[in-house]
């Protein structure tokens, strides 16, 4: 299982510290080689202009603010993304029904199936 993201550069965009720190332990585990994080809006768009990555876990709400401009620059660019959100699923935005949502908490497997199907397509 550790050869999933081996190689692999991934952007964490996430607001809650012990989120991404158990994000990053789980991306370690599936072999990445890089991880970047950002916690707010301005700085993952500056992230997304200054690097590539192979594929990037969003976060839908950071401190209150709605991620779609993220979204819309990986679309944009054509980095695949999944969503990640504690949300129940009321309110979700529309563009969620064609982007791979991870509902919080996740379990290591469910983190490994979304990935496994997001870099495969």
């Amino acid at each position: 299982m550790g050869d999933l993201l081996s190689g692999r550069s991934v952007l964490v965009v996430e607001d809650e510290m012990l989120i991404l720190l158990m994000i990053e332990d789980m991306l370690a585990d599936l072999g990445c080689q890089s991880v970047t994080a950002a916690a707010t809006i301005d700085k993952a768009l500056a992230l997304i202009e200054e690097h590539v990555y192979d594929a990037v876990m969003l976060d839908m709400n950071l401190n209150g603010d709605d991620s779609l401009k993220v979204a819309d620059a990986l679309a944009a660019r054509g980095v695949p993304f999944v969503y990640c959100t504690g949300n129940n699923g009321h309110g979700m935005r529309d563009d969620a029904a064609n982007t791979p949502v991870l509902r919080k908490p996740f379990s290591f497997e469910e983190l490994t199936a979304i990935l496994t199907r997001l870099l495969s397509r």
